[in-house]
């Protein structure tokens, strides 16, 4: 599994802290930026980079971080062929991969305690899409997605 990690500002430090923790278990992470602390960017246009990298690379899957989460999740489902799942916890971390399929996290730096940052992001990268009545749900959003988005 390729894990692509990216964050503005506000989720710089976060970014850090997720990407080590990760290496450190032997997972491949590719930061996809910002790259420089506390220097204001636009997210946006992270989302978006790193939207199209998950899409492109077969297995891949992302993380963003920003303040609240929010403009990350809008930006990069814009992308076609992204599930981006904003989570606040792990429960929320697991039901989005595994009902969901989604394939890539969005978590805020500001509503999240640091404390359970960890154990939410392990949760979305172990668990797994159960398929079933949850595929058929995916299909549609994927028929959606052809039908409405050109990319």
């Amino acid at each position: 599994m390729k894990i692509f990690i990216g964050a503005d500002h506000r989720g710089f430090d976060l970014k850090k802290r997720i990407t080590e923790s990760l290496r450190s278990k032997d997972y491949s992470v590719e930061d996809v930026g910002s790259f420089v602390p506390g220097e204001s960017c636009d997210y946006p246009r992270i989302a978006c980079s790193l939207a199209k990298k998950v899409v492109r690379t077969k297995g891949g899957v992302g993380i963003l971080i920003c303040m609240t989460g929010i403009g990350n999740a809008i930006a990069a489902n814009k992308v076609k062929g992204i599930r981006a799942a904003l989570c606040y916890n792990k429960k929320a971390a697991f039901f989005s991969r595994a009902h969901n399929d989604a394939n890539v996290l969005v978590i805020s730096s500001l509503f999240i305690k640091p404390k359970d940052i960890m154990p939410l992001v392990l949760t979305w990268l172990k668990s797994e899409f159960e398929g079933g009545r949850h595929a058929r749900r995916v299909n549609q959003i994927k028929k959606i997605e052809q039908n409405c988005l050109s990319c």
